[in-house]
């Protein structure tokens, strides 16, 4: 028995409660009824531009349609609730302002959470690490590190709203942090915010404003002339960022353009950084490239690139970035009707970043098709299916 069903049987079932037909909702969301069809039995996955497209038709939200996977509701409704607390009252903090070293300790620590996919842990700590930086910034006479420190916790905040299928919540976050990064002229936060305001437009499935915020935060970061190793982890995931956008939008020309400025920049580091939690480097570059292919339709080239990414993940990548890594190949796999080599990449994403896997979209969408086309005949599956939830 389904408990938290993915979206293409969330699909299914909204589409009936309106009392619309497959033929019409096809037409609305410019598939066809055969593809449709596939999505709601499992034999095919319900990819993120597909998702947007019928939430649009069937007017919900893109969150809507993937439902809400928590493998445990009660305690993180519990932790998302003191976290809605503390961004409601983001200008009345209720603890005092910590001494600087710990408040450093304490961010560092969030965003290392934030990068293992420890999202439970991450919650557990957010709501007195946001109250904590900003009394900082308030008793700072506008300092830009210390606002810059807000932002930053704020961007912990917006990952944990973002993958837990909060979006009125991560919607609310991106806006605190937005006023966080107004407080002082500080580009580095201005980007980081505008990083995470696009990543509202692409959960939501408008592509085409968030690439039209993302442009216009490049060029204003350009414009800052941030220089150092610094600068190129911001303005490189911002190109990251549009080569999402883009790549999701069936935007060949701006995906190539966004792709070929990222690895421009990625040149200039040796390996990945993390900063501002934002990751960049030649590897996450190279994983970017290959989430393009998948949704520009080039599987056998996606596939082509993960093999020798995922035997050996490129130095300085977190957790949550060789997780989606995993993903992206199964999706290609999958494609390709690799359905072992699919499955293979799964349990890779579940071994690396457990947490993520089992609530991750993409990877609960292609973990739905392998387990209706195999039933329950493999136990490796079986497992991970109870793990996310889609299974009791």
């Amino acid at each position: 028995m389904d408990s938290t069903p993915a979206a293409g049987e969330n699909i299914a079932v909204l589409r009936k409660a309106r009392g619309i037909g497959q033929t019409k909702l096809a037409r609305d969301a410019q598939i066809t009824v055969s593809y449709l069809s596939k999505i709601e039995n499992g034999d095919r996955a319900a990819t993120p531009p597909v998702v947007a497209a019928i939430a649009k038709a069937l007017h919900v939200t893109t969150a809507r349609v993937y439902g809400q996977p928590f493998p445990d509701p009660s305690e993180q409704g519990d932790l998302l609730n003191d976290l809605r607390s503390a961004v409601r009252s983001y200008r009345l903090p209720k603890v005092d302002a910590p001494a600087p070293t710990a408040l450093s300790d304490d961010l560092r620590r969030a965003a290392r959470l934030r990068a293992d996919t420890s999202y439970l842990e991450l919650l557990r700590v957010l709501p007195t690490v946001l109250g904590q930086a900003t009394a900082s910034a308030m008793a700072s006479d506008g300092d830009s590190v210390a606002w810059g420190n807000v932002v930053d916790a704020y961007g912990c905040a917006y990952a944990v709203a973002h993958r837990l299928a909060q979006p009125d919540l991560a919607d609310t976050i991106v806006s605190r942090q937005v006023w966080a990064a107004h407080q002082t002229w500080n580009p580095i936060a201005e980007a980081a915010a505008s990083w995470n305001e696009a990543g509202t437009h692409q959960s939501a499935g408008s592509y085409d404003d968030g690439l039209t915020l993302i442009e216009s935060a490049i060029s204003q970061f350009e414009s800052a002339r941030v220089g150092g190793r610094e600068g190129v982890v911001v303005l490189g995931s911002l190109h990251l960022r549009g080569v999402v956008l883009a790549s999701r939008h069936r935007d060949k020309g701006a995906t190539t353009d966004h792709l070929a400025k990222a690895k421009e920049l990625a040149a200039q580091l040796q390996s990945d950084a993390l900063m501002h939690n934002l990751t960049f480097g030649p590897g996450n570059a190279s994983l970017y490239e290959l989430a393009a292919y998948v949704e520009l339709g080039a599987p056998d080239k996606a596939s082509e690139m993960a093999t020798p990414l995922m035997k050996g993940p490129p130095a300085g990548l977190k957790p949550s970035r060789v997780g989606r890594l995993c993903i992206d190949a199964a999706r290609a796999r999958l494609a390709l009707n690799d359905l072992s080599g699919a499955e293979e990449a799964l349990k890779q994403a579940f071994a690396v970043a457990p947490q993520m896997a089992s609530i991750h979209p993409m990877g609960r969408e292609v973990l739905r098709v392998l387990f209706t086309i195999h039933q329950r005949s493999r136990p490796d599956l079986l497992a991970m299916a109870k793990r996310a939830g889609l299974r009791d």
